[in-house]
């Protein structure tokens, strides 16, 4: 649909049975987020709260809460622009069958930017960022935040709209040593495309001129979010897919304005001006920590007459940040796997947090006919994903050949799993990379964006029959004295909390000795993973790849039952065992109030706002 509004996309949700409204008093402290991931978690519909406290403007959340409603939202335009983007990476498409697409190429050329009058609704008015609903999300978060922005920044040598960067990038309005109304904080990294504008800008001795657009046709924060190629322009995108020209101008003081968002925060960062910001919860289901981000001087907060504060709620995965992964993985579709030859698909796991787990099929023709099939093209593979952009901060790759079996899907976490650990070479098919760069937000690494990778490169016949169970003759000794099979082949091994993290040489060792008493019936058991909670961690595959990849550092936590050094490659005869347990400068994990879950499900109470949908 061509929203022209945030408001009109919410007029269309009701009508659709897609929108609740809450009209009780909400608490823009936890309450909000509460109410939120409780919706979320029973897949209901988009929440609008009429009335926050201490605040004049409603806020809308779980807007993309499903892929369903997504698709719902751009039921007009979604195969046009899924047909846009085959087109970027396939342009000769367009010159062999100009009829059949002929009506995309007319939506990209109205999808351009339009420069609006300076009586844009946006206009309207101006407030001050204490004015704003200030949610907060998670009990130990530094203070409020903006959750679904839209962050506008130009290229200093290359001004203008068409060579801007739009990308969703947290901010903090306020806590820590933020003076408030004053001062916010900006939290990106340096290679993500503001990143690039503030280097230039600082290059320079110039400030950065930045604008946060927060509302508006729902387009436009999807846009922001989307990993285009490279020329393509995310004013362009938000326009096409909202069949809407991205309207904007600039005011008095030089920065841009999205005409149709319904709040916009300018300000200004000036070179290697920081300040600590955090700590948040974030989407690995841990708290990212307090760091020195850049610092926003704030200089105007515009707004519409019927402003909407739009906002999500981030943590653990599935959140609604997987439904927004879900629908562009709908637009883009296999636009990753063209750009690199002989791969056919690849999963970032978003039960394990998305970067810190990959999944990957690849092709595997480098292995003549009559020798042993094993990983050879599939590695070239992996270190080709490994150093493509989002890609690049994965810390797990397993990587598997479609040869071996045709319908394997990337997507199905326990059978692709049962594919890799059934084939797996423990002595030959483990690569590390040591000393590299990982996600920002994950701590199980040496230090802050520091880290390790694996890639795991699986070609080959089945080796071994994985355990269902364990047999009868099967223990371990003290002080391990709780043990569960989570997957065939996988068993958790919980380590009593009274054993020093530094002794986990001593558990492998005890572990060890016991199993190579049994070591001719050890091949169904691939994978032992040394973890806090033994039954969590194995109560499901969500729990078990959560556990398992976000508590570890590969060249830290990876030991193995006869493991071995040469020529510098580590392997071990197997099983592989990773310690999964949390470390003490891990960052804390994420978990709710009690005393605000006891506020939400009085909510889900006959005749209360939220009854029959949570």
């Amino acid at each position: 649909m061509g929203y022209k509004s945030l408001q009109a996309c919410i007029a269309d949700l009701e009508k659709n049975g897609h929108l609740v409204r809450i009209k009780d008093e909400v608490d823009p402290y936890l309450q909000m987020a509460a109410i939120h991931l409780r919706v979320f978690e029973n897949q209901g519909p988009a929440i609008l709260f009429e009335n926050i406290k201490g605040s004049k403007f409603p806020a809308i959340s779980n807007l993309f809460g499903t892929l369903e409603r997504s698709k719902f939202i751009f039921r007009d335009t979604l195969d046009k622009i899924k047909t846009l983007v085959e087109l970027k990476n396939d342009p000769l498409k367009a010159i062999k069958h100009p009829f059949k697409y002929a009506n995309v190429g007319l939506t990209a050329l109205s999808a351009l930017p339009m420069k609006s009058r300076a009586g844009a609704p946006v206009n309207f008015g101006r407030c001050k960022i204490s004015d704003i609903p200030q949610i907060v999300n998670w009990p130990m978060d530094g203070g409020p935040f903006v959750t679904m922005p839209q962050v506008y920044t130009e290229d200093a040598d290359k001004p203008g709209i068409m060579n801007a960067n739009l990308g969703m990038y947290r901010i903090q309005l306020a806590g820590n040593d933020y003076i408030l109304n004053q001062e916010i904080g900006l939290h990106y990294q340096i290679h993500r495309g503001i990143g690039v504008h503030q280097t230039k800008a600082n290059a320079r001795g110039l400030p950065l001129k930045v604008s946060i657009f927060v509302g508006g046709p729902p387009s436009h924060p999807v846009a922001a979010v989307m990993p285009l190629p490279e020329g393509l322009s995310e004013m362009t995108f938000a326009g096409a897919l909202g069949n809407r020209r991205f309207r904007y101008f600039y005011d008095d003081e030089g920065f841009c304005i999205s005409a149709d968002a319904d709040f916009v925060i300018t300000g200004t960062v000036m070179p290697h001006d920081n300040k600590p910001e955090g700590p948040f919860g974030d989407h690995l289901g841990y708290y990212s920590l307090i760091h020195p981000f850049p610092l926003l001087k704030v200089h105007n907060v515009y707004h519409r007459k019927d402003a909407v504060w739009s906002f999500t709620v981030v943590g653990r995965p599935p959140q609604e940040d997987t439904s927004f992964g879900a629908l562009i993985h709908e637009i883009s579709g296999a636009a990753i796997p063209k750009e690199i030859p002989g791969l056919h698909a690849v999963n970032a796991v978003d039960a394990a947090g998305v970067h810190p787990l990959l999944f990957a099929i690849g092709s595997e023709r480098y292995t003549p006919y009559i020798q042993e099939r094993k990983p050879q093209e599939i590695l070239t593979i992996a270190n080709h994903i490994l150093g493509k952009s989002q890609l690049s901060l994965a810390k797990y790759l397993l990587i598997a050949a479609k040869e071996d079996d045709q319908s394997l899907d990337v997507n199905n976490i326990p059978v692709f799993l049962n594919h890799i650990l059934q084939r797996v070479d423990f002595t030959r098919d483990l690569h590390f990379y040591t000393r590299t760069t990982i996600d920002t937000l994950d701590y199980s690494g040496s230090g802050l964006n520091s880290g390790s990778k694996v890639a795991i490169t699986v070609a080959g016949d089945i080796k071994r029959e994985l355990w269902a169970e364990l047999p009868s003759w099967f223990d371990l000794p003290r002080p391990v004295n709780n043990y569960k099979i989570a997957l065939p082949g996988v068993l958790m091994v919980e380590v009593p909390k009274h054993i020093n993290h530094k002794d986990i040489d001593n558990i492998v060792s005890i572990i060890e000795y016991r199993l190579k008493e049994e070591e001719d019936d050890l091949n169904g058991l691939a994978l032992i993973v040394l973890c806090d909670d033994a039954g969590f961690a194995a109560e499901n595959v969500n729990n078990f790849v959560w556990v398992t990849f976000t508590r570890s550092n590969p060249s830290h936590d990876i030991y193995g039952i006869g493991s071995f050094t040469e020529h510098k490659h580590w392997g071990c005869t197997g099983p592989l065992i990773i310690d999964a347990r949390i470390k003490p400068h891990h960052a804390p994990v994420l978990e709710k109030d009690p005393e605000v879950e006891k506020s939400v499900d009085k909510m889900g109470a006959k005749g209360a706002a939220l009854h029959g949908i949570i």
